[in-house]
This record gives structure tokens, C-alpha cells and sequence, in this order.
């Protein structure tokens, strides 16, 4: 299932006039993990997969549970942020 479903089905949504907007949360999401130094964001990686669809149940409308869900995706992105498959570790 690719991620753009995978999210619509999360978020309950039948329609495709929200596609773009939730296209966009989807790469707002990868760079976001990116930025915090996840590099492996493979969308077919379930953990990941988890992290985008939380980030975008996040951020679509007005969440009543935006606390909860923004917890959530803060400590995803952190376990997978100190996952050696995630990121790239050197040694100094």
C-alpha cells in the first residue's frame, strides 16, 4: 500500500480532494525526520510508515488530541533517531 493510502485510510478519508494537502504533509514529514538525521526514510518501513501517518493526523485540520499525537510523533522520531538503521553513525 503506498503511504498517500496507507494515511487517507488512517485519517478516514474516502475522498481525493485532500490528496494534495496530504501529499504535502507526507514529504513535510520525511524532510522533518530528515532534519532531525533520520536518513533511512523509506516509506515502506513500517516504523516510518507510523511516524508519517502520526505526523499527518498531527497536522491535518485541528486534532482534539494534538498533545497526545505530537508526543507521539516527537518520541518516534527520537527512537528511531537513536536507531543505528536510521541514522548514520561515525566514529571520531
Amino acid at each position: 500500500m503506498e503511504i498517500l493510502a496507507a494515511v487517507k485510510l488512517a485519517l478516514r478519508i474516502t475522498t481525493d480532494a485532500f490528496d494534495e494537502e496530504l501529499s504535502d504533509l507526507i514529504v513535510a514529514a520525511l524532510l522533518d525526520m530528515k532534519l532531525a538525521g533520520i536518513q533511512n526514510a523509506d516509506t515502506g518501513d513500517p516504523l516510518v510508515k507510523r511516524a508519517v501517518i502520526t505526523y499527518c493526523r498531527l497536522n491535518f485540520g485541528q486534532p482534539d488530541d494534538y498533545d497526545r499525537l505530537k508526543k507521539s510523533y516527537d518520541e518516534q522520531k527520537a527512537q528511531m533517531g537513536m536507531a543505528s538503521g536510521y541514522t548514520v553513525w561515525t566514529s571520531q
